[in-house]
């Protein structure tokens, strides 16, 4: 089932990810509207969007971000 919406506990769940990673909150947008396909980018301000895929089930989402984010970071 599609996701329509970025819930607060999902968010709360990819701020945990970036934690970890040691990223400062105030520099990670997390859009409320998934899209397909979700995407990791660096904007043009430097702060890290992350758009949740709205058709993957997103606790497999969830488990590749750590991985998408380190691939963005070493570009």
């Amino acid at each position: 089932m599609p996701l329509d919406v970025v819930s607060f506990k999902q968010i709360s769940r990819i701020l945990e990810v970036t934690d970890l990673l040691g990223l400062n909150r105030e520099w990670v947008e997390i859009p409320l509207s998934p899209e397909t396909p979700g995407i990791v980018r660096r904007l043009p301000n430097g702060k890290l969007e992350i758009i949740v895929d709205a058709e993957q089930p997103f606790e497999d989402w969830l488990k590749s971000l750590p991985k998408h984010i380190q691939l963005l970071q070493e570009a």
